[in-house]
């Protein structure tokens, strides 16, 4: 394997995501994550020329219905069973506070 995942490279990439790791668990990843490379060292050994590239493992193709204008409810009709409106519009309950931090 010369993709070795040593445990500074464990270390960098568990704080980056925030993961308190122990001493044990770096070590126990560096081993796990070299040997992930090694797998995928191992896939580009084979042979795909004559492999046709695709995006899913069947073949499957996208059945959207035609995109066609029908009719729809006028506000009225769209609102008669809303809890709460506002003019023509839903009222719904905030659920920001004032001070402006989403």
């Amino acid at each position: 394997m010369s993709n070795k995942i040593d445990e500074l490279q464990v270390r960098t990439v568990a704080k980056l995501a925030r993961l308190e790791l122990n001493d044990d668990e770096v070590a126990r990843f560096s081993v796990e994550l070299s040997s992930i490379l090694g797998y995928i060292e191992k896939l580009g050994e084979l042979d795909t020329d004559n492999v046709e590239p695709l995006a899913h493992c069947l073949a499957i193709h996208n059945v959207f219905r035609e995109d066609v204008v029908k009719p729809s409810l006028d506000n009225d009709t769209a609102l008669a069973n809303a809890p709460a409106r506002h003019d023509e519009y839903f009222k719904v309950p905030k659920i920001l506070d004032d001070a402006g931090g989403a």
